[in-house]
């Protein structure tokens, strides 16, 4: 695959504060990269900036191996799906959708071709000549992504397009997208707060933190091997343990814990855990104590219920451990 889209040391800055710093990274050809991070971390801005909705205090973007800083948003090649649909409220989901080609004069038979391609694609045959007014969250967003679909452009760049959507449409959307993205061989940059879209939605991620990059890499490697404990605190549902020790900072997955009984199997190995709270949540149970000044939680299958204050033994096979310099966070190289 090819570099598709290339960002050189861009940076942002508001009233002297750095909003994006530096950042460096490349998108080959049809392939689909999430910007992740925490709010104001600086992944909307980014795609402002390649957007050309915002102009960068320094730095270069190239589409197709061209600088594309002197040039307007519409000359960009790219479409873009905001979070708030962005839809004219007086039009009809036929002339939303349409509404930009039109704008770029395409021809009447040709605007018609994409136009049924593009509602096949989506859905939404039925609703073709209803307001934004009478559609749901749902289908408003697949009139966001028919209007990005007609224009033909290879590059489309979304911005957190779900977040106004509830967890079952959102989890239904999610699968929208990523299959016609792979359809239509789409290059995608799409922002979110959501690790759950980007580790499930992504072939790569791209982890913001305070304007700076912390990782980048396939979702798998997040979560198998974090850089940072920021990436190991921000990946993972719950997010990882970090236990201060003498040398380095201990991080073991929740998932990876578990509670020993006298008579189960490297019982004698465990350490004492102090329970606080037990969290059900259908499929599992979620434990939080204390252990050796840390909170520590515990991902156990089904329904558990231990009483707060409760002393229970816990232990983690040594292969789930992962170690972090306590000084800058970084992953310790002898933890691979």
């Amino acid at each position: 695959m090819s570099s598709f889209l290339k960002v050189t040391n861009l940076c942002r800055y508001y009233d002297n504060v750095a909003a994006v710093q530096k950042i460096n990274f490349e998108v080959n050809e049809g392939e689909f990269v999430a910007l992740l991070g925490p709010s104001g971390c600086g992944k909307s801005t980014t795609l402002k900036m390649i957007a050309g909705l915002e102009q960068p205090d320094s730095g270069t973007i190239e589409i197709q191996g061209k600088n594309v800083l002197d040039r307007a948003p519409g000359k960009r090649n790219l479409s873009m799906v905001f979070q708030s649909y962005a839809l004219f409220p007086h039009l009809s989901v036929k002339e939303n959708i349409l509404f930009g080609l039109k704008a770029r004069k395409v021809p009447k038979p040709e605007r018609q071709a994409r136009l049924d391609k593009a509602v096949e694609m989506v859905g939404l045959g039925p609703h073709i000549n209803k307001k934004p007014g009478q559609l749901s969250g749902g289908q408003s967003q697949r009139v966001a992504l028919a209007r990005s679909i007609v224009s033909n452009a290879p590059l489309c760049l979304m911005d957190e397009p779900l977040s106004n959507l509830d967890t079952k449409l959102r989890a239904d959307m999610r699968t929208e997208i990523r299959s016609l993205q792979k359809q239509l061989g789409l290059t995608v940059v799409y922002v979110t707060h959501d690790q759950i879209e980007a580790m499930s939605m992504a072939d790569k991620i791209i982890l913001l933190n305070q304007g700076r990059i912390e990782q980048t890499a396939a979702p798998e490697h997040f979560y198998d091997k974090p850089l940072t404990t920021f990436v190991a605190s921000f990946i993972g549902h719950p997010p990882m343990n970090l236990i201060p020790q003498a040398d380095c900072v201990l991080g073991v997955r929740p998932e990876h814990v578990v509670i020993v009984g006298d008579g189960d199997i490297g019982a004698n190995t465990g350490v004492e855990m102090v329970v606080k709270e037990c969290d059900y949540q259908g499929s599992e149970t979620i434990v939080t104590g204390e252990y050796s000044g840390a909170e520590i939680k515990a991902c156990l299958a089904g329904k558990r219920s231990i009483d707060n204050g409760e002393v229970v033994k816990i232990r983690w096979e040594p292969a789930a451990e992962h170690r972090f310099s306590k000084q800058g966070g970084q992953r310790l190289k002898a933890d691979g």
